[in-house]
This record gives structure tokens, sequence and C-alpha cells, in this order.
């Protein structure tokens, strides 16, 4: 793998920590404030909705702009968001920090996977864009624990300075690490937008919405569950982030390397297992081991999906792949504020801490339909002769080496 693949890894550690390190900090964030918990949740709501409009919006900006400079400029916005986050007076400030860095996020992931897949063979593009999505899920393990740990000891406006201290890191690899590549020529936003025009472009992302929504429905609240429905001290909401965070590892690898062999098969069984362990989190959450393993299992079959997702988005939009590759990680972020915002809403009902993890497991289960429609609607058309989005057949695409 090339070295370059570091550089956008290094980046998505700093994204991937400001994004989930939100969640062990509810309750300190909510105090500060004074407000409850599921108002507390709209920073995760109001962060996801920024990516998902952020996404396309900053990728057309950016069409004009090579790459690496875009990634570096997208870095930086980043940095400006989390300090504004650090040092906001009040909620509604917190909020907009929270948006502003989160602007940053779908264009660097969508740019960034472009990149990925273009610098390595085609029977390896999954694992590369796996291999960048690993600093997302290592900042899980070592990221948003340190973070949560660092926010409940000292306070969690020094954690969102550390976390623009790392967006300087990242920055400064991309600087270093990642190579100038030459803008496609010939790439018009018309082309880009006519991606859209695809069935299995839109029942791609539609999957992604539905099923990484499933996941955020349970682990937004997963500091107020486990405390209060497990039973755990506050104190070890950090190991508990630990564990999911291993589990979106090993997950992200293994579905990174069953993407380039059996997708659709891939999709299948991670969905599947997906919905069946968010019902199980409604009783598991209740005792203290098997809410540890369940929080395992929810990040590694989550993330299991997020290579074969992105990857199949690739594939459909191969003639105009980078708006499409951006909107599908705004994708991610829409079924993160959907199923936040819905979590929400069943706890303030009256619901309980766990209701959330029925919402996590319908939606997951109606990706999985969906996922089965599409393989259905491939085999009916048959997708090795299909003209796709870009304009060319299937069997005549070409890739850039660099």
């Amino acid at each position: 793998m090339p070295l370059a693949l570091l550089a956008l890894a290094i980046g998505a550690f700093g994204i991937g920590t400001t994004e989930f390190v939100i969640m062990g900090l509810l309750p300190q964030v909510a105090g500060d404030f004074g407000v409850s918990i599921p108002t507390a949740g709209l920073l995760v709501t109001g962060y996801a909705l920024g990516v998902v409009i952020g996404a396309p919006l900053m990728t057309v900006l950016g069409t004009k702009v090579p790459r690496k400079r875009m990634l570096m400029l997208l870095m930086g916005l980043f940095v400006v968001g989390n300090l504004l986050s650090a040092v906001a007076p009040n909620f509604s400030v917190m909020l907009i920090g929270r948006v502003v860095a989160s602007l940053a996020h779908g264009a660097f992931f969508g740019i960034g996977s472009v990149v990925a897949a273009e610098l390595v063979a085609p029977d390896k593009k999954a694992g590369a864009i796996a291999m960048m999505f690993t600093g997302l899920t290592v900042a899980n393990v070592v990221g948003v624990p340190l973070g949560t740990l660092v926010g409940q000891s000292v306070g969690w406006r020094v954690t969102f300075a550390i976390v623009a201290g790392l967006g300087v890191i990242g920055l400064a690899g991309i600087a270093k690490l990642v190579p100038d590549l030459p803008k496609p020529e010939g790439v018009q936003l018309r082309h880009e937008l006519a991606a859209f025009k695809n069935t299995q472009v839109l029942l791609a992302m539609a999957m992604t919405v539905l099923g990484f929504g499933g996941v955020f429905a349970a682990i937004t609240y997963i500091a107020p569950m486990m405390t209060h429905v497990a039973g755990f001290a506050e104190g070890s909401v950090t190991w508990l982030l630990v564990l999911f965070g291993l589990g979106m590892v090993g997950g992200n690898l293994i579905g990174g390397k069953f993407a380039d062999r059996v997708l659709m098969p891939m999709l299948y069984v991670s969905l599947g297992a997906l919905a069946v362990v968010l019902a199980l989190f409604t009783v598991t959450a209740h005792n203290k081991i098997a809410a540890a393993v369940t929080i395992a299992l929810i990040g590694a079959l989550g993330f299991a999906t997020v290579p074969p997702l992105q990857k199949r988005v690739l594939d459909q939009a191969h003639g105009a792949p980078t708006l499409a590759s951006a909107v599908n990680i705004g994708a991610f972020n829409l079924g993160n504020a959907l199923s936040a915002w819905l979590g929400g809403i069943v706890i303030a009902a009256g619901l309980g801490y766990t209701a959330p993890n029925w919402v996590g497991a319908v939606l997951a289960a109606a990706a999985l339909v969906l996922a089965i429609v599409s393989a259905a609607l491939e085999r009916r058309t048959g997708a090795h002769g299909t003209v796709a989005a870009g304009g060319l057949p299937s069997e005549q695409r070409t890739v850039v080496h660099h």
C-alpha cells in the first residue's frame, strides 16, 4: 500500500475523533450548558447534517482545485471548527463549531476515497479505501477514549482543543506524504451529477443511510444507556468506547478484504447480523458483560459495511465518482443524524434509554431489504452490459494509477 494512504489515515484519525468523542461527553456538555441529554444529542445530529450539506458543497467548490490542495484546505476548516467548539460560550456556538468542523468531513473522505482507489490496482481498491478508513476506526480505539477521559477529568473544552491539534498534524501529513495528483481531464460537474441518475448508486446510498444509521441509533446514547441501565460507572464509558473502536477496526478490515471478493454477500451478512445484534442490545444492555460484548459487535458489524458500500458507489458511478463518493459519506452521516434524532424522540417519549436500539434494528433491517432489491435489479438488467452514468460500458472501464 502506498505511503500516501498513511497521510489520509492520519486525517481520518482526527476527523473520527471529533465525530465520535462527543458521545462519551454528552452528559458533561449537557450539564455545563444546562440542557437535556436529547438536546445535547443535537450536537451529533448537527454534525451529521453538516456532513450531509458539506459533502456535495465542498466537493463542487473543489472541482477546480487539485485534490491534494483541497484535502489540505478541508483539514484547515476542520481545525477552525474544533477551536470554535473548544471556546464556545454557549450551546448555540458549540453547535455552530460542530457544524463548521463537519463541513470538511464528507468531502475529505469522498475525495480521499477516490485518491486511495486510484493509487492501487483495481483488485485492491476496497482494501485501499479500508486502509484510509482505518484512521477513522483507530480513532475510536485511541482518540475517542482518551478524549473522553480527558473531557471527564479536566473538561470537554480541552478535548476539543486537542482534537484541533490533531487536525494540524493531519494537515502536515497530507502536505508531506500525498503526491500532487493531476486533475482528471474532462471532468465536469454535469458528468458528476449524471451519476445520480443511476438507480444502483441511489440504492447504495439509501443502504448507507439506513445501515450505518442503525449503529448510531444505539451508540449516540451509549453514555446514559450504560450508566443508567447497565449500571457502569461514568468512567467506564471510556473503555466501553475502546471496545466499540476495536470492533470498528476489525469490521472495517474484514469488510475491505471481502468487499473485493464477494461484495453483496458481505453486505447481506453484515446488515442482517447488525439488525439482530441491535435488537438483542435492548436485552443485553441490562447486563454489564453482555452489554460490553454487544457494543464491540455493533462496531464490527457496522463498519464491516463501510468499505463495500463505498466501493459499490465508486463502481456504479465509475465515470464520475468524486461527487458520488463524497455524497455517500454524507449519506453515512444522514443516517447518523436521522438515527440520533429518532433515538432522542423515543427517549423523550419515556420509552427508556434502550429504546434507540429498536430504532437501530429496524433501520439495519430496512438496509438489508434494499441490498436484496439492489442485487435483484442488477441480475435482471445484466450489470456487465449496461451503460453507467459515466457513459462507458462497464467492460471498458479504465483506471489511472499514480
